[in-house]
């Protein structure tokens, strides 16, 4: 995002989302009805089972389709893959996971390309559409509007103690079920309520996220910390030492934008965590959210109204 900034904005009058708001996806209308959506992304390991690693970074990936109203159409593999160390049966194992996520959200993987790799990496290229008229950007909330989180946070957290082998069993589990879970029904349930601004929380946490949205979209956002879903186990974990860098740098990044009042440095810390396929963030008129919030719990999401956008230039309140 900040290499991006230092480049010349490319223009197109066909070009409906470009990098210049960073955004999680290009947008490109073909005509009146359609326009084409697409991402790319990829990630290393962050779970020891190889067809799960496949599975996560599958939804991570499509994610960024969701995140801007789209529906996915196709894929390819991005593989970087160290072949002397590594079997090429595992890497089958990483691709049938990616491969059960794409028959899930109904989108077909078309081939892709590997390249020889120390450090072994996965993920997507995707291709989606959408209406011209019926985009969800970062750029789109609104004064007045409510927030709905439709997963919790903590998964960064968590995944750093997987890696240390400190994760409780149930707790590790928790946070697989989290990142293996799509945004297609979120992405379903924000365009029902209204939603014109969105965006998937993913590297940059909740606050990073939050802080570039509410930049483009001209408005100040309050977040009532109480309210914001975590995973179970991640603060005991994050208590312990379990935080990964990017978290930190996640936090150092938006602390000028905002106003911590009394909420404690742990749980400031938890909302700018490091999401690998987290959930989306959307704005709607407050009795929608409340609807859609309704809705997607009872189809199994963690999800909870956060907050609220008023008139203002991209700062952050946090009330506890």
């Amino acid at each position: 995002m900040q290499v991006l900034r230092r480049l010349t904005p490319v223009t197109h009058p066909d070009l409906l989302v470009g990098s210049a708001t960073g955004d999680d996806a290009a947008v490109w209308r073909l005509d009146a009805e359609r326009a084409l959506v697409a991402t790319a992304d990829f990630i290393t390991p962050v779970v020891d089972d190889a067809r799960t690693w496949g599975r996560i970074a599958a939804a991570n990936s499509v994610s960024d389709v969701y995140a801007m109203g789209g529906r996915p159409l196709f894929a390819l593999n991005l593989v970087g893959w160290n072949v002397e160390e590594l079997p090429t049966e595992l890497l089958g194992d990483v691709l049938a996971g990616a491969a059960e996520v794409a028959a899930e959200c109904g989108f077909v993987t078309v081939g892709g390309h590997t390249v020889d790799d120390p450090e072994p990496k996965f993920g997507l290229a995707v291709v989606g559409e959408v209406h011209p008229d019926r985009i969800l950007t970062n750029a789109g909330l609104r004064p007045g509007d409510a927030l709905v989180l439709t997963k919790p946070l903590g998964v960064g957290v968590i995944a750093t103690a997987i890696k240390r082998d400190l994760a409780p069993v149930d707790v590790a589990e928790a946070a697989v079920t989290s990142m293996t879970r799509s945004n297609a029904e979120a992405a379903a349930t924000a365009r029902a309520a209204g939603a014109t601004g969105a965006t998937d929380i993913t590297g940059f946490g909740l606050l990073g996220h939050l802080s570039r949205m509410a930049a483009e979209s001209g408005v100040d956002v309050t977040i009532d910390v109480g309210a914001v879903p975590v995973l179970p186990g991640a603060r005991s974990l994050a208590e312990d030492g379990c935080v990964p860098g990017g978290s930190r740098r996640n936090l150092e990044w938006v602390a000028d934008r905002l106003d911590n009042q009394d909420v404690d440095d742990l749980s400031v810390l938890l909302l700018a965590d490091a999401q690998t396929s987290g959930g989306l963030l959307f704005g709607a008129h407050p009795d929608a959210a409340r609807r859609a919030t309704e809705r997607l719990v009872a189809t199994g999401h963690r999800a909870a109204v956060v907050g609220r956008a008023g008139p203002g230039g991209g700062r952050i309140t946090l009330r506890s």
